[in-house]
């Protein structure tokens, strides 16, 4: 082939570097054609039989936009799995669009990882999910070569050693083990203090599973409950959930119709995701955040306003002034009130009582709730099972969750009023029955 051109994109340069491009720069360099390759830690240039370049392979991270135009011959993705973050899908989605460019060459993409968390919205996960819609006759897509190997034998008791090791077995493949031991010894990793199964399971035995931490369960969640493109009509009867801080993460604000259930994302302000954004001075624009309410106190029959107000106190204060019967404080750091709501939250995804809608912002919203991780406290409910509170999962800041959290404050505004025998207000001009 003439000039190839094989960009190899990973979560970090530094990743990239270690995995397959890392596997690519070591046998060109010591393999018996040493001397038809240049390299360097960030690309590495195949030469003609004149010494002048013919074709590269680069090492990317995150950086969609300088790869706009190219012409691509082969692509490269390391650890799909850990690809969600909004740049990180663009990337993929630019590198992608540059395959028909070279229709002589046959170009095609390849992924190389495990299975990852479900709802959090991944490479992986969206190509997981073709595959399977394909395997389901849904959809068409001869191009689409898919090799997925699992342990999924729903019998398989993983408590026992001898089980896990037999799943490792099934999982890894007729390559067997790679030195005496090793699966005996990935078996091991279950038995230690606070290991995460789940996790676990992903990344040894390639399941799609909710890790331990990530307070909801997308399987229920995606697709069961999603409702993309359905709406709150207007002037429907509504409450709202507010959560976010102004510089250092996300702000949001949810709606939940009291009589359907049916939550969407009315407006969500997020820091870029941007590695050369640290000290920035980056802040939420406070004017277009209470445009956004004040349009939904507008458009909508608002019944209340939960709003957590630590980083926004001023401002709630001035939504509270202006409209004293909607707008309420609702502190989610009270540990006990905040565990019970979440325990009537993830209620509501059990039952179904509760869906999630909206139009462009709807993949943003299940991406909040699939970022949501959980802490579990030191005190039981009622029937003695522990509660837990959101919280990042794994301290990543890079998961931004406020979405999630505006959610449950909607929801809980849609239980109080539906307890209280809430109706919408009566429009301006209606006439009263007289009996």
């Amino acid at each position: 082939m003439n000039s190839p051109y094989i960009p190899m994109l990973a979560v970090s340069v530094e990743q990239v570097e270690e995995l397959a491009y890392g596997a690519l720069k070591y046998i060109v360099e010591e393999g018996p054609d040493a001397d038809l390759f240049d390299s360097t830690l960030d690309r590495i240039v195949r030469l003609n039989d004149h010494g002048r370049a013919d074709g590269k392979a680069v090492a990317l991270s995150n950086n969609p936009g300088s790869r706009d135009g190219a012409r691509t011959t082969m692509n490269c993705f390391d650890e799909p799995h850990r690809l969600y973050l909004p740049r990180q899908l663009k990337a993929h989605q630019t590198m992608d669009a540059n395959l028909p460019k070279r229709p002589l060459d046959d170009p095609w993409s390849l992924y190389v990882g495990t299975a990852g968390q479900p709802g959090q919205g991944s490479v992986a996960e969206e190509i997981h999910i073709e595959a399977t819609q394909i395997a389901e006759g849904k959809i068409q897509r001869p191009d689409l070569f898919y090799l997925y190997r699992t342990d999924d034998d729903p019998e398989r008791d993983l408590s026992d050693k001898d089980e896990r090791i037999r799943a490792i077995a099934e999982a890894t493949g007729p390559i067997g083990e790679f030195g005496p031991g090793q699966f005996d010894e990935i078996a091991s990793k279950w038995d230690r203090p606070g290991a995460d199964g789940p996790y676990l399971e992903r990344v040894w035995l390639n399941r799609w599973k909710r890790q331990g931490d990530q307070a909801f369960d997308m399987k229920k969640i995606k697709p069961g409950l999603c409702r993309s493109g359905e709406r709150i009509p207007k002037g429907g009867f509504i409450t709202l959930g507010f959560d976010g801080a102004r510089f250092r993460d996300a702000t949001a604000l949810v709606a939940t119709s009291i009589d359907t259930g049916l939550q969407e994302l009315l407006g969500l302000w997020e820091r870029p995701d941007d590695d050369d954004l640290e000290d920035d001075g980056w802040e939420v624009n406070e004017a277009e955040v209470t445009a956004a309410v004040e349009d939904a106190m507008t458009r909508y029959a608002v019944w209340k306003m939960y709003a957590d107000p630590p980083h926004w106190t001023e401002t709630v204060g001035s939504w509270a002034a202006k409209w004293p019967d909607r707008v309420e404080e609702w502190w989610t750091a009270r540990v006990k009130p905040m565990a019970y709501t979440l325990r009537e939250y993830r209620e509501a995804i059990d039952s179904g009582s509760i869906t999630f809608g909206g139009e462009h912002s709807h993949e943003d919203f299940v991406r909040h709730l699939g970022n949501a991780g959980r802490k579990e406290l030191k005190i039981v409910d009622d029937e003695g099972k522990p509660l837990d509170v959101l919280q990042k999962q794994d301290g990543r800041a890079d998961l931004k969750f406020d979405a999630a959290m505006a959610s449950v404050l909607s929801w809980k505004a849609c239980l109080d009023a539906r307890k209280s025998g809430a109706r919408p207000p009566r429009p301006v001009g209606m006439p009263r029955r007289i009996y």
